[in-house]
């Protein structure tokens, strides 16, 4: 076994062991990409090996999707059949572990109408919302992790060959996700650890909000009453850890829709719909995007703010030190999974339920009373640099430092 074989071995152990946490006798479901089946066959044997009854993979090719978004109309792209949404539902019943391996180009799709890429988003957003809830609120385990495509590594090494640009990002992937060291596992867990002391302190603050000075950003983020901070790994339903996200550096909560007002900017590209969007500017009002521009990929930020009602409010806000694992390569992944765990982000869209005291158990009308946003799309984008601070303030509108340039403050 080559040393990178033992690297992908060592991964995939990781998804099974600390992303999953699959258990005997359990349901697993894969969704990637054909370029990911090397590391879809190792999750499968580990999984089995794990005691698991059935592994189902859900696997798609980046090419045949490229022709069906460029050749089928609008309206066949918008249909989303009830047998392909009961699937999911089933494998949602049997508290499935759901991992989803992201290896497209982030440029996939920049030759296909973006009135059709909208139409696609919108439609899965409906079709699906009701998993999207139970992912949302953690009622089974779930993962995303990467894994790289020629296309995808030709944009993150551009001066390497096919070969030598895959090779290369699929080590920065492994390092990312401590696949690379000699006890992975035992590494995690120290992670995890050190993630929660900082959850911990936040929940132990309570913050009424949060306000973000950078160049380009004067925003203040109202938190709801009750709201709660979470990071690394989460508890489903049944009480089993899991980790959401492989790579994960954040701690992470939720604003309070209508209390969100001012100006922030993007700091590293946001890959949406197989489009980027750079160089973007959102203007809150009473919670809302009021007013956008954007350098590149305007359109498709159009789109993604037209969305629904909620799209145009903010669902997340989370907090990542500049000086963290992956910002410290100093390589744009132009992937959100690993982009959005090298800087602060927030995300338009709905918002985690977990991230508000008994969410768990309310309904969606109770979220929103509670102040939660909801929405058909979830959209992280990044706002972290060396030159942000963030100040906590309280219920006496005293400021305390969270952030300062870019790092922990405490």
């Amino acid at each position: 076994m080559t040393q990178q074989e033992t690297k992908l071995d060592k991964y995939a152990d990781l998804l099974v062991d600390i992303g999953l946490n699959v258990q005997k006798d359990g349901r697993v479901f894969i969704r990637g990409a054909s370029d990911a089946l090397p590391l879809i066959r190792k999750v499968t044997e580990k999984a089995y090996e794990k005691g698991a009854k059935e592994v189902k993979v859900l696997m798609s090719d980046d090419e045949l999707t490229k022709l069906h978004a460029k050749h089928q109309s609008k309206e066949e792209l918008s249909t989303i059949h009830q047998w392909s949404i009961d699937e999911r539902m089933f494998y949602s019943d049997e508290k499935a572990g759901f991992l989803s391996i992201t290896s497209s180009s982030p440029e996939l799709m920049k030759d296909v109408d973006p009135e059709k890429l909208q139409a696609m988003q919108v439609a899965s957003g409906r079709a699906f919302k009701d998993f999207s809830n139970r992912i949302q609120s953690d009622y089974h385990s779930w993962c995303v992790a990467g894994y790289p495509s020629v296309e995808w590594a030709r944009l993150v090494y551009p001066d390497l060959d096919d070969e030598a640009a895959v090779d290369a990002l699929m080590d920065l992937i492994l390092y990312t996700v401590r696949a690379d060291l000699e006890n992975p596992v035992e590494a995690w867990e120290q992670h995890d650890a050190t993630l929660h002391e900082k959850v911990d302190y936040l929940n132990g603050k309570k913050y009424k909000s949060l306000r973000y000075d950078a160049p380009g950003t004067d925003l203040v983020i109202g938190l709801p009453k009750g709201h709660l901070w979470a990071g690394a790994s989460s508890l489903n339903a049944d009480g089993q850890k899991f980790m959401a996200n492989m790579p994960t550096e954040e701690v992470f909560s939720v604003p309070e829709k209508t209390r969100v007002d001012g100006y922030v900017s993007n700091t590293l590209p946001l890959s949406y719909g197989g489009n980027l969007i750079d160089d973007f500017k959102l203007t809150f009002e009473d919670g809302k995007v009021v007013d956008f521009e954007a350098g590149q990929g305007y359109e498709m930020l159009e789109n993604l703010l037209n969305t629904d009602e909620g799209a145009r409010y903010l669902g997340e806000v989370a907090l990542v030190p500049n000086d963290s694992p992956i910002s410290n390569k100093g390589r744009l992944f132009y992937n959100t999974l690993f982009d959005e765990n090298a800087s602060c982000h927030v995300a338009l869209g709905s918002a985690y339920s977990f991230c508000i005291e008994d969410g768990k158990n309310m309904s969606r009308e109770e979220l929103e009373q509670a102040g939660l946003n909801d929405s058909i799309t979830h959209v992280d984008f990044m706002i972290g640099s060396a030159e942000l601070d963030i100040y906590g303030i309280t219920d006496d509108g005293t400021e305390e430092k969270v952030f300062e340039k870019g790092n922990w403050a405490f």
